[in-house]
């Protein structure tokens, strides 16, 4: 991803001893180290920051960043100070914490960073456990000290990675949400959709309501059924919503119904009337957009570059289904493609089958992503128009210049190439993915 625009000295400097630590993000993770022992111990030495504010987690595999902020949004309208806690980031790492709509102000989150390396040296020095603690670890614990020194009364927390052993699992939330499951990040949650499920479905606690984007169909194999089966054994309420057809609609009920969830738990709007969905306006849709995430961008020449980072199979098939659905966007795109180490590349390439005009596959320096030849041979062999790209921008300038005749382009595969090249376009316009009324 690209580095931050001209960031503050001070988080210049946080970020600098930050990155000294192992960051998951970018390494290999099937040797992945998971736990919650040194988030737990970071939060207990800064008087549990965690706890200052109410929370909501949400988690599933696919559109749990859109729905935190269609959350948080909801929230704000309802007249509460909200903290927004997502990631990764596309361009700068104030994305990953917002206060209020807007990135948390940088001497904010530089002070949580510097928290949080105090609290691991002090852990170091006594033999505890956030001595061990990763980078997400630390940014994890410093996003609360932020949103506890910017004194919001909620905060929407994305789960990272999974759910049970994440490091965001030492929160108590009064709503957790799980969105959809599918094959992802197997070497470290499991190898089948069932496994997984129990995995995400480790954020539940006693206490909670449940908002799930899943039905249970009733067998042990279902991430459905594996789900419904935690929550009932811990006594929590499930509130279930249907699949809808686009993905902008089904973010927007599973959002609709964590508020509801939460009206219905005693907590008011504005005019001492329970939450609900209806604090979701067509406005606040459109304001809670993230970048990245079905975004329509101009490139070189008025080209029209949509920008999504999926980078699971059922998900591009979803994207590509809605985006070529747009009368705006005529005709099969040009796609630039990079996939990391750990992606079910046969499945996302298979998905992209008989959808697109050309493929141009690259990687991105990440250390995580496949190399752009392998990539490129793994797509012909599948019988994709592939071309190999020495670089992001070049893929980039060849698919745009095969667009120049009234196409248009889509980068996907990676938030990390989002990052990488959505800075060479300009003057966002409106979502091929009209928001829901």
């Amino acid at each position: 991803m690209s580095p931050d625009p001209t960031p503050s000295i001070a988080l210049q400097r946080s970020q600098a001893l930050l990155d000294e630590r192992i960051n998951w993000e970018k390494r290999d993770r099937a040797g992945m180290r998971v736990g919650l022992g040194p988030c737990r111990d970071l939060c207990a030495r800064l008087g549990h920051p965690q706890k200052s504010f109410r929370t909501v987690h949400v988690g599933g595999t696919k559109g749990k960043g859109s729905v935190a902020s269609l959350v948080a949004r909801g929230l704000k309208g309802a007249g509460y100070s909200v903290g927004l806690y997502t990631s990764p980031h596309v361009e700068r790492i104030t994305e990953r914490v917002r206060c209020d709509g807007a990135d948390i102000q940088e001497e904010l989150l530089a002070a949580g960073i510097d928290a949080a390396l105090g609290a691991r040296s002090e852990a170091e020095a006594d033999g505890t456990a956030a001595a061990d603690a990763s980078w997400f670890d630390l940014f994890t614990v410093a996003a609360f000290h932020a949103l506890r020194a910017a004194g919001v009364d909620w905060a929407v927390i994305e789960v990272g990675l999974g759910g049970r052993l994440d490091s965001t699992n030492v929160i108590e939330a009064e709503v957790a949400i799980l969105t959809n499951i599918d094959l992802e990040h197997t070497s470290v949650l499991g190898s089948t959709r069932a496994a997984i499920a129990g995995e995400k479905a480790g954020i539940l606690r006693a206490g909670q309501t449940l908002v799930c984007g899943l039905e249970d169909l009733g067998v042990d194999e279902d991430p459905g059924h594996v789900i419904a089966s935690q929550a009932r054994d811990l006594g929590v309420p499930l509130v279930r919503v249907a699949a809808l057809k686009t993905i902008g609609a089904q973010n927007l009920a599973l959002a609709s119904a964590a508020l509801t969830a939460l009206g219905k738990r005693g907590f008011l709007g504005p005019g001492k009337e329970p939450l609900s969905g209806v604090l979701l306006t067509p406005q606040a849709v459109i304001d809670a957009a993230l970048p990245g995430r079905g975004e329509r961008r101009w490139g070189q020449g008025g080209i029209p570059v949509v920008f999504d980072g999926a980078h699971v199979a059922s998900s591009l098939e979803r994207i590509l289904g809605e985006l070529t659905d747009s009368e705006n966007l005529p005709g099969r795109p040009q796609v630039v493609l990079s996939l990391a180490n750990d992606k079910d590349h046969q499945a996302i390439l298979k998905a992209l089958r008989g959808r697109v005009d050309s493929l141009y596959c690259t990687s991105v320096p990440s250390g995580i992503h496949l190399d752009a030849a392998l990539l490129t041979e793994m797509a012909r062999e599948q019988g994709l128009p592939a071309k190999e790209a020495h670089s992001s921008q070049d893929a980039l300038d060849r698919a745009s210049a095969r667009a120049a005749a009234g196409g248009w382009v889509l980068v996907t595969g990676s938030l990390y190439l989002v990052g990488d090249l959505r800075g060479q376009t300009t003057n966002a316009y409106p979502s091929p993915i009209e928001p829901p009324c």
